[in-house]
């Protein structure tokens, strides 16, 4: 069974959020209109609304990711479910425990959603296929495949910034080969009306056959930037790039790096994004990172609301209480 397919129920409402790839328009664009229902939760006295009270959030974390966790755990948190953060390098699994154990072990603990990032492509697929059919899963990044929340929190940002799709021009810059981050946002875009989509990175970090996506290609950044108004910043996976197709930081820079010159060719009012963390004077200079265009700390608040979207409508309490935080 195929990922986008898992993901609905019987009633085509989602049951599991494993990526954006096949996900109607309506779908991607209820998650966003929840996550705004959301958005002004951090900004109350009690940043808390009931909507999954009683219910066990489960992170599962085979890869380390401070950002993505803690915001997850803070969107479980302000939706009043109980957490847990399960420490994979030191549980069960470390000791030959199966996947398929570790995760009936905290079923038998009722657990109702696991989040799981994986360093395997089709992780989360092959996890929402082993669990119970009252078990939810939010996939927090696998491989090189997907990073789906992290496409629609920026997608959010956008759509406060920039709310007609139809009409914008979005440059994804950088490590595409490797960044699971490009491929959600690619999709997600796509399927909310965004035509013309351009990515620009040497050939050594495309991957094979992306035109297929329907995104423009390009291998110079000034031409690339042309009149865009978003812009987003991939970050140079250094760990999984060999010294053969990347000869050295000092030359990416200068061939890829953001700066202010840079921008210039870009739209006036063009946003800079980065989904972190961030490599400062290798993809983005500090003074276009901090600058009066970037966007890049909204996107990590924004990630909260759009995490607590995702949880509620996958676990049907989105559907059944309205978003609840009204």
């Amino acid at each position: 069974m195929s990922a986008h397919s898992i993901q609905l129920d019987r009633h085509g409402r989602l049951k599991h959020f494993l990526t954006t790839e096949g996900l109607s328009r309506d779908i991607l664009t209820s998650i966003l209109d929840y996550a705004e229902s959301f958005a002004g939760v951090s900004g109350r006295a009690v940043k808390k609304v009931p909507l999954l009270r009683g219910k066990t959030v489960a992170n599962l974390f085979f890869e380390s990711s401070t950002r993505t966790r803690t915001t997850f755990e803070l969107a479980a948190k302000r939706l009043s479910a109980d957490v847990l953060n399960i420490n994979i390098a030191t549980s069960a699994t470390s000791k030959g425990e199966s996947l398929r154990d570790t995760l009936h072990t905290l079923e038998a603990m009722h657990c109702d959603l696991f989040v799981v990032r994986h360093g395997n492509s089709g992780a989360a697929h092959f996890i929402a296929g082993q669990v119970a059919d009252n078990v939810h899963i939010i996939n927090a990044g696998d491989g090189r495949h997907a990073h789906p929340t992290q496409a629609m929190l920026d997608v959010f940002t956008i759509r406060r910034h920039k709310p007609d799709f139809e009409s914008l021009r979005v440059a994804i810059v950088g490590d595409i080969a490797h960044s699971r981050v490009a491929r959600s946002k690619i999709h997600a875009l796509s399927t909310l009306g965004v035509s013309d989509i351009r990515v620009i990175a040497p050939k050594t970090l495309l991957p094979v056959a992306i035109e297929s996506l329907g995104v423009r290609v390009f291998h110079d950044l000034h031409e690339g930037l042309r009149e865009v108004d978003v812009i987003t910043m991939l970050r140079l996976q250094r760990e999984r790039i060999s010294n053969a197709v990347l000869p050295s930081e000092e030359e990416y820079f200068q061939c890829f790096g953001l700066t202010e010159a840079r921008l210039s060719v870009a739209s006036p009012d063009v946003m800079v994004m980065h989904p972190g963390p961030i490599n400062r004077g290798i993809e983005i200079d500090s003074q276009v990172a901090d600058g009066a265009r970037s966007v890049i700390l909204q996107q990590v608040s924004h990630g909260i609301a759009v995490r607590m979207a995702v949880m509620a409508m996958v676990t049907g309490a989105a559907s059944d209480a309205g978003s609840g935080a009204d």
